[in-house]
């Protein structure tokens, strides 16, 4: 069984769906997204799929030990957890940065991937081919203007993730991160048409990524196929960081 947080739309939406035709029944979490989540269920299900909505925050400890036991009660233990649970990401000039800024962003990308894999890890040590996922993002080496809280987060997350694949490999539990590029999704539909297109322009491979890109480097890592791989950090950018 696979949980993907915040699931119900943008990368985790297009995740839970992949990892529902690839086979595992998906809990597909959401903090206030009902709707949305009770869609993509309904998607996954129609397409002969098995999942469960959950609505949590995942940034606290108890909501996080009361979705871990909902999930185990509903559809079994977790052997896949997909980290993907983000919140708004508003721009902050570094003169105008304050605690509470890093802060916010620390709770989603740092303190809800850590109450998650501790309290995920009894069902991840008896599973088969047990997988931790973080989605991470390509700004640890973009750095873009007006972005220090969220870029302090993900480095952060990413070094997180590393030494959880050190201390958890003893386990046969594997932990990877994918970082992804700017992937316009639902709520980058008010975005700056220019910046995006500025953004375009300055990667590789001509384009901006897609859910589904995302969603298939996800499917790997989960995989047989990556059974030897941890603690690695897979881009999915079309080469935007290649300097």
């Amino acid at each position: 069984m696979a949980l993907v947080t915040g699931a119900s739309r943008g990368l985790g939406a297009q995740i839970a769906r992949r990892l529902a035709a690839d086979g595992f029944a998906v809990a597909v979490n959401y903090a206030t997204s009902a709707d949305a989540a009770d869609a993509v269920v309904a998607d996954i299900r129609a397409a002969g799929g098995i999942a469960e909505a959950f609505g949590t925050d995942v940034t606290e400890e108890a909501p996080v030990v009361a979705l871990l036991a909902d999930v185990r009660q509903r559809l079994g233990p977790v052997a896949a957890l997909v980290l993907n649970a983000t919140g708004p990401q508003p721009t902050v000039p570094v003169a105008e940065l304050t605690r509470k800024a890093v802060t916010a962003q620390l709770d989603y990308f740092v303190k809800s991937p850590v109450l998650l894999v501790r309290h995920a890890l009894p069902d991840l040590m008896r599973a088969r081919s047990p997988r931790v996922v973080h989605i991470g993002s390509d700004v640890v080496e973009r750095f873009p203007h007006g972005n220090a809280a969220y870029v302090t987060a993900k480095t952060a997350q990413l070094g997180l993730a590393r030494a959880q694949a050190r201390e958890l490999a003893a386990h046969g539990i594997t932990v990877n991160t994918v970082a992804p590029g700017w992937v316009p999704v639902e709520r980058h539909a008010d975005g700056d048409p220019q910046l995006l297109e500025g953004y375009r322009r300055s990667v590789p491979l001509g384009r901006t990524g897609t859910p589904h890109d995302v969603a298939a480097a996800v499917s790997y890592l989960v995989s047989d196929a990556a059974a030897f791989v941890t603690g690695a950090r897979l881009p999915v950018n079309g080469g935007s960081t290649l300097g």
